[in-house]
This record gives structure tokens, C-alpha cells and sequence, in this order.
């Protein structure tokens, strides 16, 4: 299975932005839904080439969570 990673930028402004990798097919919508919750509000979402693929041997989400200052 390839890697999966939800990436979250804060811009010094205080926007955020997520972004999911390597997470095709719809699973990617639902992890775009938990952090609506988490930061309460969403603004803009735009569907990503792998939405429209599938993994038909992805049998659990597993996402690697990395830590990056926006500029």
C-alpha cells in the first residue's frame, strides 16, 4: 500500500490548509470531514486526481502525520 498523509499548513495569517496524499477513492472526503470538525469551519474543498481512483487493496487507513511551519 502506498503512503498515506494528511498534510496541515498554518499560514502566519492563521489559515489553514489541509491536504490529503496518497488516500484515493472517497476515504479521502471522510478525513477532509474530521478536520472540519477539528477546526470547526471550512472555507473551500477541491477534489484531487486520486479522489477519482481506487485502491482496491487499501483494507485500513493509516495516515503519517508530519509537522510543517507555513512561510
Amino acid at each position: 500500500m502506498a503512503e498515506q498523509e494528511l498534510e496541515i499548513e498554518i499560514s502566519p495569517q492563521g489559515k489553514v490548509t489541509v491536504r490529503t496524499k496518497g488516500i484515493k477513492g472517497p476515504t479521502c472526503m471522510e478525513w477532509a470531514d474530521l478536520m472540519v470538525q477539528i477546526i470547526g469551519r471550512e472555507e473551500h474543498r477541491e477534489k484531487t486526481e486520486e479522489f477519482y481512483q481506487y485502491d482496491l487493496g487499501q483494507t485500513q487507513n493509516q495516515l503519517n502525520v508530519k509537522a510543517r511551519r507555513g512561510s
